[in-house]
């Protein structure tokens, strides 16, 4: 009987949840997709084919089990579906939410590869795990047992979070250091509301504060404290701090007023949705409203910046990416949705000037092709001779990506080995740098990724930490 509630995908079409028209959608940061009903759910979830090799499950960076919950969402056993779906997601809401499902796990759908529509994985997702919010399922952690062993986390990001959920069920002592005033980092003041509302991140580390996780905020390692000084006061330490340093256009024109990183800027609108006074905004220095907004970029963090811009009332909104769509390293989703609500796109374009003389006025790009591929396999975009053009823009976003800051320097800590990339340098097997009971884990080891990845390196790091205690106390143990 089970069973016939499955493989319905030739008889059941793919139907995603429902979506705001868009000229509804660009008057506010709301969320821009419905959640789905319990029926609705059960039945998109029964599209599932329950194959043998499951590839969504496969290319999710989490190694979720995805067959195995759409199978109990589709028997209508919601409580289960979220167990499992917890089981390996420390956000699984999150993820439903933001993870680029089209390049993850629907993209890697066998029957969309059949030609008959993905799962709606990332929907299913979602609404299991806002129904376990809602019906009371999501409870504070409670460990087996209690351990002495404390661990200081460096960072309130995904990975921070995910490794300090996975430390506290272990019965570890964890306390969170972090510079800003919200735990998060991210998911707070990065992603914008219309794709990740506030509450929802809230929730996740309300719960962590009630299991009797510390959180201490405005804390900055570095001033308030070295590391040496959190490695003395705790067993172990684990930095996750994400890259947060914009790489610079490089092109003339760059330093005049009106020439602004993506994440200022992403920042002082998120800011200014929680509620607080932002001047940079109130000024009008990031606000779009009334502006000719050109993005330089075509990652996720460019679309999240052209959508912003639209919402803000912007005059116009161009993004500017020097390869083609089909090489956009974005979501296809989000450029979709971002052409829907009036984003122009540039493709084969790249700045060669900010226009201006006492602030910004436009932007000089060069048309591009593409060459041959490059060291990465990818063509690389070259000019076109002769054929540049000028867009009007008084408002210039830098979305080109981040690096990892100078972390030895920050911290006062030169024995911190770091790459050639300038990001932490770790033992690829246990996490741990070169420094004994010091680990790393996230973007500032990894560079600048997914959240889903994110959140996979905490739970690594999580492990790797709880090994090496287990391994001290046992020697401890032996000694006495």
């Amino acid at each position: 009987m089970a069973t016939s509630r499955m493989l319905r995908f030739v008889s059941v079409g793919h139907d995603g949840p429902e979506k705001r028209d868009a000229p509804e959608r660009r008057a506010d940061f709301h969320e821009i997709y419905a959640g789905f009903i319990a029926a609705k759910a059960e039945e998109q979830a029964s599209r599932c084919s329950q194959c043998g090799v499951p590839f969504c499950q496969v290319h999710c960076p989490l190694g979720n089990n995805i067959p195995d919950w759409l199978k109990l969402t589709a028997e209508g056993r919601l409580e289960e579906a979220y167990e499992l779906a917890s089981a390996t997601n420390n956000m699984p809401e999150v993820c439903g939410r933001i993870c680029p499902q089209d390049r993850l796990c629907e993209g890697n759908c066998v029957i969309e590869q059949s030609g008959h529509g993905a799962v709606t994985i990332g929907a299913v997702e979602k609404y299991i795990t806002d129904t376990a919010w809602a019906e009371g399922w999501v409870k504070p952690i409670v460990p087996v047992r209690e351990r002495r062993e404390s661990v200081g986390i460096v960072g309130a990001g995904p990975a921070c979070l995910a490794a300090a959920e996975e430390l506290r069920k272990l019965g570890f002592q964890v306390e969170i250091y972090d510079r800003y005033d919200r735990a998060g980092g991210l998911l707070i003041y990065g992603i914008p509301n219309f794709k990740l509302e506030k509450e929802i991140v809230d929730r996740r580390t309300q719960r962590l504060a009630d299991s009797r996780i510390v959180l201490t905020q405005n804390f900055e390692v570095g001033r308030a404290a070295g590391l040496a000084d959190l490695k003395a006061k705790h067993d172990a330490v684990l930095i996750a701090t994400g890259v947060y340093k914009a790489r610079a256009l490089e092109v003339p024109g760059v330093g005049l007023p009106g020439v602004f990183p993506a994440m200022r800027y992403l920042t002082a609108s998120n800011r200014k949705g929680l509620g607080d006074t932002v001047p940079d905004f109130d000024d009008g220095t990031l606000d779009a409203n009334g502006r000719n907004v050109v993005v330089i970029g075509g990652g996720d963090t460019a679309m999240d910046c052209v959508r912003t811009a639209i919402r803000q009332g912007a005059l116009s909104v161009t993004c500017l990416y020097r390869r083609d769509r089909e090489n956009m390293p974005g979501s296809m989703r989000e450029v979709a949705n971002a052409e829907e609500e009036g984003v122009r796109f540039e493709w084969l374009a790249a700045p060669r000037a900010v226009l201006g003389t006492e602030k910004a006025a436009g932007v000089r790009a060069a048309r591009m092709r593409l060459g041959l591929p490059d060291s990465s396999g990818r063509r690389a975009p070259e000019p076109v001779p002769d054929a540049d053009f000028d867009i009007p823009a008084d408002l210039v976003i830098e979305a080109l990506g981040f690096d990892p800051d100078d972390v030895p320097a920050l911290f006062g800590a030169p024995d911190l080995a770091v790459s050639r990339w300038g990001t932490i340098a770790i033992d690829q097997r246990t996490l741990m740098t070169r420094i004994d009971g010091v680990f790393a884990a996230g973007d500032i080891v990894r560079g600048a990724s997914l959240v889903v990845w994110a959140i996979r390196d905490g739970r690594d790091a999580a492990a790797g930490i709880a090994t090496y205690l287990d391994a001290k106390a046992a020697l401890k143990l032996a000694a006495e």
